[in-house]
């Protein structure tokens, strides 16, 4: 397990990066990068969708063109605080501050989860990708942004002691012991580094 593999680590972390998230953002997790995963999840206008570690809201942004029926849950309080600061505290988004793998929401609530950047951070990702299929409505989609592991085995073994990077092959393990069916993997990028994330997409039981 990576040493950001920790709900208290990960949040100590992201109390300092949320100062300068949103400038440093951009250079791994693009407007494009964000376009293409929102068409591939294809949410439409009156679909309910959960962004599941939400952060300052980059993805709720892109999410927010597509159906106004958005929440957003992560466990940085600092995180949050940027995104309440963008969207304000009675705007079009609902916020919550919690637990990825204890979501507080009844079962079958959402038409669609979508969750970026946040899976790396999960001490035990099956057992958050099993909440997804909780709260999703049957045959609803889920789609998952994450690092997508490095070829090299320096990088791999220094990436692995950070945090969360998987392959396609590990994804589709994850998925099915949490009951998904997979659609579809895709790796994604800027420019300087276009296989930097792996974006999956499955969908929940009918």
């Amino acid at each position: 397990m990576g040493v950001l593999e920790d709900k208290a680590r990960a949040r100590t972390f992201y109390k300092y990066l949320s100062k300068v998230y949103d400038r440093v953002n951009p250079f791994v997790w693009t407007e494009a990068m964000r376009g293409e995963a929102i068409a591939m999840l294809d949410p439409g206008a009156d679909d309910r969708v959960l962004d599941v570690g939400c952060g300052t809201g980059f993805a709720t942004a892109g999410l927010l063109e597509r159906t106004e029926r958005l929440h957003g849950i992560d466990q940085s309080p600092h995180q949050l605080g940027k995104a309440y600061a963008k969207f304000g505290t009675e705007g079009p988004v609902r916020f919550y501050r919690g637990d990825a793998e204890r979501l507080p929401f009844r079962d079958d609530a959402f038409d669609a989860v979508w969750s970026s950047g946040s899976i790396e951070y999960w001490p035990n990702p099956v057992a958050t990708l099993r909440e997804f299929r909780r709260v999703v409505e049957p045959g609803g989609g889920v789609l998952v942004v994450g690092p997508n592991h490095p070829d090299s085995t320096l990088l791999g073994r220094a990436a692995d002691a950070l945090m969360l990077f998987y392959d396609e092959r590990e994804a589709d393990r994850m998925f099915a012991d949490a009951g998904f069916e997979v659609l579809e993997h895709r790796t994604m990028g800027p420019s300087h580094a276009p296989e930097v994330a792996i974006t999956t997409l499955a969908r929940a039981p009918e």
